[in-house]
C-alpha cells in the first residue's frame, strides 16, 4: 500500500492525518489549495459574485429551487442555528425543541439564552422521535409556532426522520427548523420535499469544506417575512444578512474570504458527485468500519436503522481508558473523538466523513487490533500492581 503525505505547520512532510472525528474533515487538495486564493476586498463586485454563486451552490444541495434561497456567515455551524432560532421565532412565538442528545438540548439552551419561550420534549438519549407525541404536544400548546429538531444527533450517531416530523409540524400550521449541521450533503435531506422550513448547516462536515463558514437555507417568502420581527441579536439578525446578500449582493459585515473559495471548491465536488452517491460513499465505508469493529468483539448500542453513514458510537473495550486510546490511535496517525455526557464514560466516536477511503478504514482497523490488548494488558497489569 503506498504511503500518504500531508505537509505539517512547519513544511515538512508527514504521514496524513486520518480524522475521525465528526469534523472538521479530511478535505480534497484542491479544497485546501483553494484557501491561497486573490486578496479580495469583502465590498468589491468579484466577491459579491462568489459569495452569490456559493449561495447558489448551497441551495442546490439543500434541495431548494427557485423559491429558496441560502444566507453564508462567517461562523461555526452553531452561529447558523443560533440565527435561525433568534429570527425566524417571532417576538410572540414559542418553540417546541426535540431533543435526544446532546444538540438538541443545544437548541433548547439557544432558545433559553434569548428568551425564547421553549418546550424541551426531552426523549432521552438514542430513544427514537415518536411523531404521534409531538403532535399531541402541538395540539395541547397553540403558542409554539416552531418545531426544532437535529437530524444527525452525532451525540449518540442517530438520524431523525425530519420528514416526517415536518409533516407532522405542517398539519399542525406549524414551522420546523432543522439542524442539518452533520448531515446536509450526505444523508436524503431536501428542503422542498420534506417541507423543511429553515435548514442551518456547516461547510467543515459532509460537505467536506473548510472550517469557518455556515448558512442557512429557506424560501424566499420565509427570509422576507422576517422584515416583521424585531430583531434579537446584530450580528446573527438573519434578515441583515439576507437583505445585504440578496438584494446588495454584498456581505453585512467582513467575511472571511479564503474560506469563500474553499468552500466553492468544495460544493464544486459535492455536487459533481452527488449528495446520492456521496452518501453512499460514507455508508460503504461505515458499513466496513462496523463490521471491521463487530469483528474485533466492540459493540455498537445504537440500531442499525437509526444509524447515520457519517457517524458511529462505539462502546470501549473493559478496562480500556478513552485518553489511553485516543493516543495510541494518534500516535499510529488516526484521531478519534470522546463521547459526550452522558456517554463520557464508556463510549467513543469514529465518523466516516470527509475524504478517507477503504485503505484508512482497513488500517484503522488493523491498528486498533494491535493496539486495544496491549491497552487491556496495561490495565491489568496496573490493576495487579
Amino acid at each position: 500500500m503506498t504511503a500518504r503525505f500531508a505537509t505539517d505547520p512547519n513544511g515538512s512532510a508527514s504521514r496524513r492525518t486520518v480524522l475521525m472525528n465528526p469534523g472538521p474533515v479530511n478535505t480534497d487538495e484542491t479544497v485546501r489549495a483553494a484557501l491561497g486564493g486573490p486578496d479580495m476586498c469583502h465590498r468589491e463586485p468579484e466577491f459579491g459574485a462568489l459569495m452569490t454563486r456559493v449561495r447558489g451552490k448551497i441551495t442546490t444541495v439543500c434541495g431548494g429551487g427557485e423559491d429558496h434561497t441560502s444566507v453564508v456567515l462567517t461562523g461555526s455551524g452553531t452561529s447558523a442555528l443560533e440565527a435561525t432560532v433568534v429570527s425566524a421565532v417571532p417576538g410572540d412565538g414559542a418553540l417546541l425543541v426535540v431533543d435526544n442528545g446532546h444538540y438538541g438540548k443545544r437548541l433548547h439552551d439557544i432558545a433559553r439564552a434569548h428568551g425564547i419561550r421553549c418546550v424541551r420534549l426531552g426523549l432521552g438519549w438514542g430513544t427514537p422521535v415518536d411523531t404521534a407525541r409531538v403532535g399531541r404536544e402541538l395540539a395541547a400548546d397553540p403558542g409554539l409556532t416552531h418545531v426544532a429538531v437535529v437530524h444527525h444527533e452525532t451525540s449518540t450517531g442517530m438520524l431523525n426522520d425530519v420528514a416526517a416530523l415536518a409533516s407532522v409540524a405542517r398539519a399542525h400550521g406549524r414551522k420546523i427548523i432543522v439542524d442539518a449541521v452533520s448531515s446536509v450533503g450526505a444523508e436524503s435531506l431536501d428542503v422542498a420535499r420534506d417541507g423543511i422550513d429553515w435548514l442551518a448547516g456547516t461547510a467543515n462536515k459532509c460537505l467536506e469544506g473548510m472550517p469557518g463558514l455556515a448558512f442557512v437555507c429557506a424560501s424566499r417568502d420565509a427570509f422576507e417575512d422576517l422584515a416583521s420581527h424585531p430583531p434579537r441579536s446584530y450580528y446573527l439578525d438573519l434578515h441583515r444578512h439576507y437583505a445585504t446578500q440578496e438584494k446588495a449582493r454584498t456581505p453585512a459585515f467582513t467575511p472571511a474570504v479564503p474560506l469563500f473559495y474553499a468552500f466553492e471548491t468544495a460544493l464544486d465536488l459535492a455536487l459533481a458527485e452527488g449528495v446520492a452517491a456521496r452518501g453512499r460513499r460514507y455508508g460503504g465505508l461505515a458499513g466496513r468500519l462496523r463490521a471491521g469493529l463487530t469483528e474485533l468483539g466492540l459493540h455498537i448500542p445504537l440500531e442499525p436503522r437509526h444509524r447515520a453513514v457519517s457517524l458511529t458510537v462505539v462502546r470501549l473495550p473493559e478496562g480500556v481508558r478513552y485518553a489511553d486510546l485516543h493516543r495510541s490511535l494518534k500516535d499510529e496517525g488516526f484521531v478519534v473523538y470522546a463521547a459526550q455526557e452522558e456517554l463520557s464514560a464508556g463510549f467513543f466516536r469514529l465518523s466516516t466523513m470527509g475524504t478517507m477511503d477503504e485503505r484508512d478504514i482497513d488500517r484503522f482497523l488493523a491498528v486498533l487490533g494491535r493496539i486495544l490488548p496491549r491497552l487491556q494488558a496495561r490495565t491489568a497489569d496496573g490493576e495487579a500492581a
